[in-house]
C-alpha cells in the first residue's frame, strides 16, 4: 500500500491512415510501485504514445504530473520520475524476490478496471515458459503464468511474495479464449531492463540472428553426420543485418553456447533448469561475446560472436512514441510497410503480405531496406483512374531504385517532365505530370485538411524529460 502508484495516461493513438492527423485522444489507469532511486516501475504499454501522465498515491488526493525516464518496448517495462519530493514521503520502496516456484501463492496489486482503490487478488503460479509479449507482437521472453484474474488496470502493478516483487503484471487473455490465466514478467526480465539502463541508455534485446529448428529425426541426424547424443539444432536462415552473419552458415548445427550443451530440442540446461537456447542469450547486453561450437560439413568449428540486435526486425513489431512516417504528392499517399501499417489497413494484398510476412527470413530487406507502399488515394482530377495502383509497392521512380520513403521524396523533389513510376511485379507504370501535381496541391491539401505532405523523421509524438525540465 505504502508503495503502490495508480497511473493515469493520457494517451494519443497515431492515425496511419490519415498520418498527417494527430490522432485519437484516449485515457488510461494502470498500476505501477516505487523500487530505489525513488523511481516508479509499471509496464511500457501503460504510458505508451502518452501525452501527460499524473501518479496518486494511496490517501493522498493529489494528483502529481510524472515523466517517463526509461522506456523498453521490447520487454514491455517503463520506469518514470515525479518532480515533486513530496510524493515519495513515507513511501517504500519494494525490492525483488527470484523466480517463484511452481503452485506457489502469489499476490497480484492494481487497480482493476480503473477504480479508486487498490485492489489485491491471489493466485497460484501454473507455468513458466517463454511467451509471446503482445505490446511488440514480435518479442518472446520468459512469462510466468498465474491463475490470478488480472485486468486492464492491474497493468504494471507488483505481483508479490513473501513481501518481495516476484513479478510485474501484464498481460492476460479476454474472457472468450481463457479464464483466469494472466501473465507477470518474471524478474529475471527487470533485472535485465535495470541493468541495461545502468549507463543511462536502453540498448534492447540482443539477438542471435539466425532461424534454427529441432533435430530429432534420426535419418536426419546421421545424414548430417550427428551422434546419437540427442544433441544439436540445424540452422536456417542467418540475417544478413545480425550478428551471426560472419561466422555461421545455413545448413550448420550448433552444438553448444557458451559451453552449455544444446540439445536436439533446442533447450539448455541453465542453473538447474531446462530452458530455451534464447534465454542464454536473452541475458546477455549489446557487446557482449557468445561462443558457439557447431558442426560445419561434419567438422567441428568454434566461433565468436559480438551480440547486438537486428535492425530489420524493427518493422515486425509495434512502435510506439513515434510520429508515422509518409508522404504525399499528388494525393497519392506513400508510406513504409510495418506492423502498425498493416494492422491499420489489413491488406488483403498477397503481395504486401509475403512482403510482410519474409522481410527478414527471405532477407527482402537487403533490397528495400523499407517497402515503399502506396496506401490510398485522396481522388482529385489530376489522380482520377489510379484506383489500380492501390496497395502496390514502389520499385523506381525514373529509373531510379526506391530503396526507402527518403529516396521517394527525393524523387519527387525534382522537376522532370514527367514521373514514371514503375510498381513490383508486371503491369503499366503509373505516370504523373509535375505541372499538374502543383497546380492541384493548395486544392488537395485544403481539402483533406493535409497540414503536412511529408514527415521523413520518425519524431518523438512526445517531449523527451529534457524538455519537460526546461518549462
Amino acid at each position: 500500500q505504502r508503495s503502490l502508484v495508480r497511473i493515469t495516461a493520457t494517451e494519443v493513438e497515431p492515425d496511419y491512415r490519415a498520418p498527417w492527423n494527430s490522432g485519437a485522444i484516449q485515457r488510461g489507469i494502470g498500476a505501477g510501485f516505487v523500487i530505489e532511486g525513488n523511481r516508479i516501475m509499471t509496464n511500457a504499454h501503460v504510458v505508451s504514445n502518452s501525452r501527460y501522465l499524473t501518479v496518486e498515491r494511496d490517501g493522498d488526493p493529489n494528483k502529481y504530473p510524472a515523466t517517463v525516464l526509461f522506456v523498453a518496448h521490447d520487454c514491455d517495462l517503463a520506469l518514470l520520475k515525479v518532480a515533486s519530493p513530496n510524493f515519495f514521503k513515507n513511501m517504500t520502496p519494494l525490492t525483488f524476490g527470484g523466480i517463484p516456484e511452481l503452485e506457489a501463492v502469489v499476490s497480484a496489486y492494481g487497480y482493476p478496471l480503473g477504480g479508486e482503490r487498490m485492489s489485491v487478488t491471489t493466485g497460484i503460479v501454473s507455468r513458466i515458459d517463454f511467451q509471446p509479449y503482445t505490446h511488440s507482437s514480435i518479442d518472446q521472453h520468459l512469462a510466468i503464468q498465474i491463475s490470478a484474474q488480472i485486468n486492464p488496470g492491474n497493468s504494471g502493478g507488483p505481483v508479490m511474495q513473501n513481501a518481495k516483487v516476484v513479478g510485474v503484471a501484464f498481460q492476460g487473455y479476454s474472457g472468450d479464449v481463457a479464464q483466469g490465466v494472466a501473465y507477470m514478467i518474471p524478474t529475471p526480465v527487470i533485472q535485465r531492463f535495470l541493468s541495461d539502463i545502468k549507463d543511462g541508455h536502453y540498448d534492447k534485446y540482443v539477438d542471435l540472428g539466425l532461424t534454427y529448428t529441432k533435430l530429432q529425426n534420426p535419418a536426419q541426424r546421421h545424414f548430417l553426420g550427428l551422434k546419437d547424443d540427442d544433441r544439436g539444432v540445424l540452422v536456417g536462415t542467418v540475417i544478413a543485418a545480425g550478428p551471426s552473419a560472419k561466422s555461421v552458415q545455413s545448413g550448420d548445427v550448433l552444438l553448444s553456447i557458451d559451453d552449455h550443451p544444446i540439445a536436439s530440442d533446442a533447450t539448455v540446461e541453465l542453473e538447474g533448469e531446462s530452458v530455451e537456447m534464447p534465454e542464454v542469450v536473452e541475458r546477455k547486453f549489446k557487446g557482449d561475446v557468445v561462443k558457439i561450437e557447431l558442426l560445419r560439413d561434419k567438422k567441428p568449428v568454434t566461433v565468436s560472436l559480438e551480440l547486438g540486435s537486428v535492425w530489420p526486425y524493427a518493422y515486425l513489431a509495434h512502435t510506439y512514441d513515434v510520429r508515422p512516417r509518409y508522404v504525399v504528392y499528388g494525393g497519392l499517399l506513400f508510406q513504409p510497410l510495418t506492423l502498425d501499417l498493416v494492422d491499420a489497413y489489413q491488406p488483403t494484398d498477397i503481395r504486401i503480405r509475403h512482403y510482410f510476412d519474409y522481410f527478414v527470413t527471405e532477407q527482402i530487406y537487403l533490397e528495400h531496406p523499407e517497402v515503399i507502399v502506396l496506401t490510398n488515394i485522396l481522388p482529385d482530377p489530376t489522380n482520377s483512374y489510379l484506383a489500380p495502383y492501390r496497395a502496390s509497392i514502389v520499385d523506381e521512380i525514373n529509373g531510379q531504385k526506391i530503396r526507402t520513403l527518403t529516396d521517394l521524396a527525393k524523387a519527387f523533389s525534382e522537376t522532370p517532365d514527367r514521373f514514371v513510376v514503375r510498381m513490383i511485379g508486371d503491369g503499366p507504370p503509373l505516370v504523373l505530370d509535375p505541372k499538374e501535381v502543383e497546380s492541384a496541391r493548395e486544392r488537395i491539401k485544403t481539402r483533406y485538411n493535409v497540414v503536412s505532405e511529408q514527415n521523413l523523421e520518425e519524431q518523438p509524438a512526445r517531449p523527451t524529460p529534457a524538455d519537460q525540465n526546461k518549462t
